[in-house]
């Protein structure tokens, strides 16, 4: 496993440790937090179950380390993430590894999230490089009623101390996407794992420990969420809180002091379907979309809205694909691996439930073996189904027949979330104008919602989050505009 050779270091027994001012450290608890793998349902891992002191001296290392971080030099912060990238890549192995123990990841996908997580922190530094060494030089003049006699240089300056909460279907890449564009713009940051994921975070933290950072400009702390979570959002040092996840994020965002908040809380994406799609390229992309990873992801599609007229044949070409699917272990690669909890199969079950008693048809059998729920299709669900609105985070894909585009986009437009969406067409005209329509942060034309390229913009409305991310925006939200205005005795006009 992960924890021998070059990682072990962060394990002590059978717990791993949290990491403070550059060092790897056992709680003074004397608790632990169990990670149970999803596949066998028993402890996989423990980690540490950090105090609030414990906290209190990570927040203060941070607030001291990011001084003077700050003034390190732009390239040398650079040099530094690159070097924390490769490393990273080099072991993608044994963090692999515990993504497929810890959260049920197929191991390609596991493997290469790791190595898009490097590619991230590489493109991040690149990026912050050049938007960080850029500043704006302003002239009085420009405005009615001045005369050049100032001039206002501004500059992008770091927030202070970040912390970044990350969800556990992305533990490494979700981190790593909060992690490099505030290290870059010169924040320190403190990193609270979620509970599944934790160890493949504390190996992924390590690696920017090899990396060289300074003491204290990258912590990591571990525990019970009803102990220090509320203490870690709500903490006076914190000037910038980055957080993927759930109505968690809600309730941090109605708690916290007037910092900038960085969010992305989930979504119902929405999949429209024309009578003139291509239908086949439309069931590809429905059952990736709807089934990779299980469905436990943000940008899954969640519904699909078909016109009734070609319903009948997408369902078709949908099930058959469906029935390729391979079920099973995550150690076997199988598109379908358990869910990340017990209480997540119990969820998704009470949905599939519901719609059965209101009368959804079944296209598969449902079938559930502990956490593992084989890819279940639900034709005709209507309005009245809990499926219709709620966001299931499992293999289970509704599909609603409608009579007009107008319905399509109300049934969009109608839920609190609003994160992505896409519609199927040929037509790039009606494309643009449902697109426009769609209250989302994105729409995809002829294609799965996806987050990425990473560096694209990725932002959700409503429920859905607040603010933007992708690597330039993540960078610039990540800072603040400081301003110096020089003024001058007399007007200055150059070649005057």
């Amino acid at each position: 496993m992960g924890e021998i050779g070059v990682f072990a270091s962060i394990v002590a027994g059978d717990t791993f440790k949290y990491y403070s001012e550059g060092e790897w450290r056992v709680s003074s608890s004397g608790k632990s937090v169990p990670i149970i793998n999803p596949t066998t349902r028993k402890t996989q891992f423990e980690v540490q179950a950090c105090t609030q002191d414990e906290v209190n001296k990570v927040m203060e290392s941070a607030k001291i380390a990011q001084k003077s971080w700050a003034k390190t030099p732009l390239w040398k912060r650079a040099e530094l993430l690159h070097k924390a990238a490769a490393i990273l890549k080099d072991h993608k192995k044994p963090i692999a590894e515990c993504l497929v123990k810890e959260i049920a990841k197929p191991a390609k996908d596991a493997a290469t999230e790791i190595v898009r997580s490097g590619d991230l922190v590489s493109y991040c530094a690149e990026e912050g490089v050049r938007i960080l060494g850029e500043g704006k030089f302003l002239m009085s003049d420009s405005f009615p009623g001045n005369e050049r006699t100032k001039y206002c240089l501004t500059s992008k300056i770091p927030l202070g101390v970040v912390l970044a909460i990350p969800p556990f279907n992305y533990p490494v890449n979700l981190a790593v996407s909060k992690i490099a564009p505030a290290l870059i713009a010169g924040n320190s940051l403190v990193l609270k794992p979620p509970t599944q994921g934790a160890v493949s975070a504390l190996h992924m933290v390590h690696c920017f420990h090899l990396a060289g950072f300074p003491k204290g400009v990258i912590s990591c702390v571990t525990g019970k969420g009803s102990e220090i979570g509320d203490f870690l959002t709500m903490h006076p040092i914190v000037n910038c809180i980055s957080f993927t996840g759930g109505d968690t994020g809600i309730a941090i965002a109605k708690k916290v002091s007037m910092i900038p908040l960085q969010m992305e809380l989930g979504g119902k994406d929405a999949c429209i379907i024309l009578e003139d799609a291509d239908l086949d390229l439309a069931a590809s992309n429905i059952v990736k979309g709807g089934f990779s990873y299980s469905g436990q992801r943000c940008t899954a599609v969640k519904v699909v809205l078909v016109m009734e007229s070609v319903a009948d044949i997408l369902v078709k070409k949908v099930n058959e694909k469906v029935g390729k699917l391979t079920v099973g272990p995550p150690e076997n690669d199988c598109d379908i691996t358990p869910v990340v909890t017990e209480s997540s199969a119990n969820f998704i079950e009470g949905l599939v439930m519901d719609a059965k008693k209101k009368g959804a048809t079944f296209c598969q059998e449902y079938k559930r073996e502990g956490n593992l729920i084989w890819p279940l299709l639900l034709d005709n669900v209507k309005q009245d189904m809990r499926i219709a609105w709620e966001e299931p985070f499992g293999p289970v894909l509704p599909i609603i027949r409608i009579s007009n585009v107008e319905e399509g986009i109300h049934h969009c437009n109608a839920s609190n979330f609003g994160l992505q969406g896409c519609v199927f067409t040929k037509d790039i005209n009606k494309a643009m104008l449902i697109s426009d329509a769609m209250e989302t942060g994105t729409v995809q034309i002829n294609s799965a919602p996806a987050r990425g390229p990473d560096h694209f913009p990725f932002q959700g409305l409503k429920d859905s989050g607040i603010g933007s991310q992708g690597v330039t925006n993540s960078i610039n939200m990540m800072t603040k505009i400081k301003s110096t205005v020089i003024n001058l005795p007399t007007p200055s006009y150059t070649m005057g």
